[in-house]
């Protein structure tokens, strides 16, 4: 069975796993599909600030040679964005949509940390990005022209006054950013709004976080803008850009990894299912069939396990078993075995329910017998028609009390074998085996109306204690003497013997009588088995015997049967010992 147990534990553990898997890849698309559809959410809202670092993580490099996807070369022409890459030596490995002349080949030391620390250089914007993932680090950098800053340096410079424009030179300004929808805020520290130029509906102040927010999150706001912070006051000149900008795509990132795992996920999943389709068919037939046999040995239809039609489903013409049912092994085996004993049960059911009703008839005729004796008895004491002596009702009364002896040790016979089949006898003492079997045998070599056969007794060199219930030990020790006594002639020699092996004592009684034929030891110990025929001279219901079986057993001992005919018998007891000291 433990073949059977590793099958079926490794099918349902391959297929448990498969799912496993699928649920694991599944959650893992699940998880890059949100982890993408995050960072698309963030370029959306940043770009071109937060591209610097997703396109620093998807270049390649081959020998210093930098290689950029061009899903992102695409988009940052769109975009009207460049992109340099420095190599650790400041020399500019990789270039692209570079302005003509207006960015160098290589940059120093400080320069690098100018254009870091500022965010600019010239008129551009610029976002860096250090990657030092590779074996040499690598500095990006995005650069986006932004024209609005200078622009106005060099309005403060022509208009301004006390860090506002002057108003002789409103109109003036005004009509430059009448064409290029485009107008100036001028803030001062406190964050109020102190003049609008150009702006439909002026605003009176800003949150803290607002122009923040502007800066770095374009997306979310209608307008981009330059700021530059004039030095006197610390106001703050604000030139918005309503034009529109072109929406920026979602970027393919993790494309691969998710397509990959998305094919390997319906992958498992086919597979999966295939298994498990087969498993059902596998599985299905055999336990169908199962099924049906179990209905079948429900109604006690033992002799056929499996009909002729099922039969050829299982197996083939040389015997062997088909191979979707090699499986299930070990079950069917079983059932067979099991279909057997069930059947040889039934027929020993059948048995003994005959043997128990004969064996009923034999105790109601041992019953009747002494009953009528007694009865008989009786009508006559009752008639008055005789007189009787006083030795004649003497023996009367002895015949009397014997038959109600009898009677009442049959019925004390069967108490004890019900309550041995019940294990309702207790065991509360300790007894020591040579004493115990010493003084049985005197009782019985002392017994003046059993004289016509030898009793011997020989004993072990040292103690054996043995758990034993002393009255019924001895009751089990009386039966067996008792039935060498009664069914040898006389003559007969009977020996009784104790002695040790490893942790049992053992006792044995043995006769040098007539014996017993094969079948008669075979049945010695049956509860049923006697007993009940009316021509034998013996007392008793023929329960001696189960009883002294029973008895051993409730010892948890053991008993053997040695005997052939005319060589007499040989009956073998062994107990478990006690490790007390008597």
């Amino acid at each position: 069975m433990s073949r059977l147990r590793s099958r079926i534990a490794f099918h349902f553990s391959f297929q448990f796993l498969s799912l496993w898997v699928f649920v694991v890849i599944a959650f893992l698309v699940g998880t890059l599909v949100l982890i993408r559809f995050l960072v698309n959410q963030d370029l959306q809202r940043t770009f071109p600030i937060g591209a610097i670092e997703n396109i620093a993580t998807e270049t390649s490099f081959t020998e210093n040679v930098a290689k950029l996807p061009e899903r992102w070369t695409n988009q940052l022409r769109e975009a009207g964005c460049w992109v340099q890459i420095v190599d650790e030596d400041g020399k500019v490995i990789y270039s692209f949509n570079v302005p003509p002349n207006r960015l160098k080949d290589s940059y120093g030391s400080t320069e690098l940390l100018q254009i870091q620390d500022t965010g600019r250089y010239e008129a551009f914007r610029v976002f860096t990005y250090l990657d030092s993932t590779e074996a040499q680090p690598h500095f990006f950098m995005l650069g986006v022209e932004d024209p609005g800053a200078d622009q106005l340096r060099e309005w403060i410079g022509a208009f301004g006054e006390n860090g506002l424009v002057r108003p002789a030179s409103l109109s003036q300004l005004e009509a430059m950013l009448k064409d290029s929808r485009q107008y100036i805020e001028i803030v001062n520290p406190a964050d109020h709004v102190v003049q609008t130029i150009g702006a439909a509906q002026p605003r009176e102040q800003y949150r803290p976080l607002e122009l923040v927010s502007i800066r770095l999150e374009p997306a979310r706001h209608d307008s981009k803008m330059a700021a530059y912070t004039e030095s006197t006051t610390g106001n703050v000149w604000i030139l918005h850009d309503v034009n529109e900008r072109p929406a920026v795509p979602n970027q393919p990132i993790l494309q691969e990894v998710i397509l990959f795992l998305t094919y390997l996920a319906a992958g498992m999943l086919l597979i999966t299912l295939v298994f498990a389709t087969w498993h059902g068919y596998r599985y299905g037939q055999p336990l169908l069939l199962l099924t049906d046999w179990f209905e079948r040995m429900g109604k006690g239809h033992y002799h056929e396990p499996l009909p002729e039609k099922d039969r050829k489903k299982v197996f083939r013409k040389n015997g062997k078993l088909r191979m979707r049912y090699r499986l299930y092994k070990e079950v069917i085996n079983g059932f067979y075995d099991m279909a057997a004993k069930l059947e040889e049960s039934d027929r020993e059911r059948v048995r003994l329910e005959k043997t128990r009703e004969e064996w009923m008839t034999g105790i109601s005729h041992d019953l009747r017998t002494p009953l009528a004796t007694i009865q008989g008895y009786g009508h006559l004491l009752e008639s008055g028609h005789f007189s009787f002596t006083k030795s004649e009702l003497s023996e009367m009364g002895a015949m009397i009390r014997s038959k109600g002896d009898y009677m009442l040790e049959l019925l004390h016979d069967f108490s004890l074998s019900f309550q041995l089949k019940n294990n309702s006898i207790p065991f509360e003492e300790t007894i020591e085996l040579n004493e115990f079997v010493r003084r049985t045998v005197l009782r019985y070599v002392n017994d003046a109306t059993i004289q016509h056969v030898d009793f011997a007794f020989e004993e072990h060199n040292s103690k054996l204690p043995v758990k034993a219930n002393s009255k019924w030990f001895g009751r089990m020790l009386d039966n067996l003497i008792m039935n060498a006594v009664k069914h040898n002639p006389p003559g007969t020699h009977i020996i009784l013997r104790t002695g040790m092996a490893g942790d049992s004592a053992w006792i044995t009684v043995a006769d040098n009588g007539i014996g017993m034929d094969e079948e008669t030891k075979r049945k010695l110990f049956e509860r049923y088995y006697r007993g009940t025929n009316t021509d034998e001279k013996t007392d008793g219901a023929g329960l001696g015997m189960s009883i002294a079986k029973a008895i051993v057993d409730a010892h948890q001992g053991t008993i053997q049967v040695e005997s052939d005919t005319g060589k007499g018998t040989k009956i073998l007891l062994s107990f478990p010992t006690e490790r007390v000291k008597i």
